[in-house]
Formats: C-alpha cells, structure tokens, sequence
C-alpha cells in the first residue's frame, strides 16, 4: 500500500487528550492522513484548566523536526504550542527550509485562559513565524494580543483580518466562535473573502477546537485541496466534533475527534 499524504504537528502535550498533540493526531487520523508529531512542551491539564506546563529545549524541538522531515517528508506542518520566543524563532527557521505549506495556530491561551505562550514571544510570533504561515487561524482573544485589534461584531472581523495580514501569512481565519449569533469564521487572503458559518449548539464541551480546526485545515492542504476548501471542509469537520462533545471529569470536556466514525449506532 502507499502512504497516506504526511501532516506533521509542532505543538504542545494536553495530559488530558482533548487539545494540543493529541487532539491533533486524532483529528489526522480521523481525516485519512497519516499525522507525525514534534512535541514542544508538557502540559499537566484536564477537563478543570492547565496545572503545570514545561516547554522543551530548542534542540529537542530541532531534532525531532529534523528527524522526521529528513526522512519521512511532510505535505502540510501544522503549529501549535511553541510558549517562547526562543521556540517561535526555532520553528519559524525550520518552517523556512521545508517545502510543504504551514498552518499557524498562534496559540495564546488555554480554554480555561491559561497563558500558554510568554508574553515577550508575541513580538516573535508577528515576525517571525506568521510571515511563513500559508494560513493563520487565531481566535478572537489572539487577534487582539497580536494586533490590539478588538472584535465585538462581525463588522470588526475584517479589520482584524487586515491587521492580522500586515504580519505576512498568504491566508488568515478570523475565528469568531466567542461571538454570539452563529458561529461565524471570515477567511481572506486581502483580496478575496469567505463568511463561513455554521448553527451555535448548545454544548459547552468544547476543549480542543482550535487544535482540531488547524490540524484538519493542514490535513486537507495536504491531501491536496485549496485553501479555502481545505477551510471549508474542516470547518464541517470541526462543527460536527462539537455537536459531538462529551463531557469528562468536573469541567469542559472535549470535542468528539472520532465522530465521523462512529457506527449508526453511536459506538
């Protein structure tokens, strides 16, 4: 048999299995691409928020990108978790020197408002790292850590978008999941735009959504869509994860990665 396309994630661990790697792999398994992993930190976390987190040396970072684009190769990287500036730039060089497109998730804060990512990185992220995204996908509360843009309506998603252009990727999603209405994403490149949209359900068991919507977004790239088709599907793919949520331990509970292949019956 030959190998299903290649998706390697750069991000962080969540002990708890609903974000971060883990969410990530399953999200890739889920979309028929084989998923590789370069692991940048240890997180203790669950359902109730992060309790510790610990990021790698940048030679353990180094090392294991290298190990696995040298010899496997990759058609998509997705980022996730890098929580130092000494990260960001690492990841940005090795991003540089691969021939495969980059989906950035410039990830600030956990679920919970844990701060996963030092605030003396941020200058590091605007640029260095976004300039070598083919998409970047920050949320509401992202947009305004790097752009000090704030969004209270879907008027404000476009200027948010600008400001997140001016740092460099090709594409951004503007996630306006924390709007009230529908869940409403704005995808542009500066001279086209897509609305996309999906119903609000009513499930507070969300853990792991900008995980998952990245790594679906890199697992399409890599199976050979567009941008915006990849955009498009793995929004489906993510809506359809959150209709599917199910609660664990005291707090959020995750999203369901599997949900796609369940059975009629649900199992």
């Amino acid at each position: 048999m030959s190998a299903p396309p290649r998706v390697l994630t750069v991000a962080g661990s969540d002990s708890g299995g609903g974000a971060g790697i883990q969410a990530d792999l399953k999200t890739m398994l889920a979309l028929g691409v084989h998923g590789m992993s370069v692991l940048t930190a240890v997180t203790a976390q669950n359902s109730l928020g992060v309790q510790g987190a610990w990021e790698l040396p940048v030679e353990a970072v180094r090392a294991q990108y290298r190990s696995v684009v040298d010899d496997i190769g990759v058609q998509a990287v997705k980022t996730g978790m890098l929580a130092s500036a000494e990260l960001v730039e690492a990841v940005a060089d090795l991003l540089a020197g691969t021939d495969a497109p980059a989906v950035v998730d410039p990830v600030g804060v956990s679920k919970h408002g844990d701060a996963l990512l030092a605030a003396s990185a941020l200058d590091s992220v605007r640029t260095k790292l976004l300039p070598m995204a083919t998409v970047a996908t920050p949320n509401l509360d992202e947009v305004g850590q790097l752009t000090g843009v704030r969004v209270g309506s879907e008027r404000d998603m476009r200027r948010a978008a600008a400001a997140m252009l001016e740092f460099g990727p090709r594409w951004v999603v503007i996630k306006g999941g924390h709007l009230s209405g529908d869940a409403v994403d704005l995808l542009t490149d500066g001279s086209e735009e897509h609305w996309l949209r999906a119903p609000r359900y009513d499930n507070r068991h969300t853990h792991g959504t900008g995980c998952t919507l990245a790594s679906a977004i890199a697992s399409y790239l890599a199976k050979g869509h567009t941008v915006p088709e990849a955009v498009t599907a793995a929004k489906t793919y993510v809506t359809g994860a959150l209709t599917s949520g199910f609660a664990l331990g005291g707090g959020i509970g995750p999203v369901h990665h599997g949900w796609a292949l369940r059975g009629d019956d649900g199992g």
